[in-house]
């Protein structure tokens, strides 16, 4: 028996609980180097999306005062056009990146939390300081977690701000490779990264090991929504646009093919292209799609996917801390 494990006995004095404000002074304490870091970084992160969201809104604007039907562009306008291509090159680049960002952060900030005391046994001298099993991890949590999730939030608005002449120009908020960065979903799968980091920590004790799996685990996570989970949110639409384009304004297109007059599918890639740069009657070009004004709803629907499942891993992670043996 242990200090840890051994009975009140009668009589004896039973010190009070250690205040939950103390608790996060201490948490504060411990990992303000790492927090002001992380935020830090993603300071310098807001700053390069608003200079760059500045510059590209100039191209936008000047691009936009170009009238493509025109015959002849002047200089100025083809000049315009291209820097505004080039820049849009720079979105989808900076799109690329920022997908890394809530794992990254996730990762990084949860798994060392509880995982690096359970590496290094100090966990055993904050059990007996009157804090208890539940209430320690709990104030080691919170913190951490509001800051990150809050400081992603902020931070998918403003890349919302930076994207927008893009959106505005045709690109979907509903495509995978944007979807996460805007709305709520970037909050949600920054949280789900650290929860996820959170409990890798404390299964596998030890903190270099638990970041390489919360990566790995978070990324085929996002693989599998991204691919299959979220286009099960609302079943798509499969609409025949007669080879004249995506049907709507800025849909997710899930898939496209061409039917002939028999309605068989046609396989051929030259018969596709040929049809495409000429439609010939009888033939069909289908398409299976989410419509834009499905954003929110999808947003609202993965976002509270993922608390829950945020939840209901950091909650397993308090469970395992209180049957862990001391």
């Amino acid at each position: 028996m242990t200090t840890l494990t051994t009975p009140a006995q009668p009589g004896q004095h039973i010190p009070r609980p250690v205040p939950w404000s103390k608790l996060a002074w201490v948490s504060w304490r411990q990992y303000r180097v790492a927090l002001l870091g992380a935020v830090s970084l993603l300071g310098v992160l807001a700053l390069y999306l608003l200079i760059m969201g500045l510059r590209i809104r100039s191209g936008y604007a000047s691009a936009g005062s170009c009238s493509l039907a025109a015959s002849h562009l002047s200089r100025t306008c083809t000049t315009a056009l291209l820097l505004f291509g080039g820049y849009h090159v720079w979105g989808e680049t900076t799109a690329a990146v920022f997908m890394a960002i809530p794992m990254l952060i996730g990762a990084f900030a949860g798994a060392p939390i509880l995982g690096r005391e359970l590496e290094a046994g100090t966990f055993r001298f904050s059990w007996t300081q009157g804090a208890g099993r539940t209430r320690w991890a709990l104030a080691r949590l919170a913190l951490p977690a509001v800051t990150v999730t809050a400081v992603a939030a902020a931070l998918s608005l403003l890349f919302g701000w930076f994207y927008y002449p893009f959106f505005a120009t045709g690109d979907s908020a509903l495509a995978p490779q944007l979807f996460e960065l805007t709305g709520i979903a970037f909050a949600a799968w920054t949280l789900a990264a650290f929860a996820i980091g959170t409990l890798a920590g404390v299964l596998i004790r030890k903190v270099v090991p638990a970041i390489a799996a919360a990566m790995a685990a978070w990324a085929g996570l996002l693989l599998i929504t991204s691919l299959y989970l979220r286009r099960l949110y609302q079943a798509p639409l499969n609409v025949h646009t007669g080879g004249h384009g995506t049907p709507g304004a800025s849909p997710w297109v899930i898939s496209q093919w061409w039917t002939g007059p028999s309605g068989k599918t046609i396989t051929s890639e030259n018969k596709i292209i040929a049809l495409l740069n000429h439609p010939q009657r009888g033939y069909t070009q289908w398409t299976t799609y989410e419509p834009g004004t499905r954003y929110w709803h999808f947003q609202f629907i993965e976002g509270a996917w993922l608390l829950a499942l945020s939840l209901l891993l950091i909650a397993a992670a308090i469970w395992l801390i209180r049957r862990r043996a001391a």
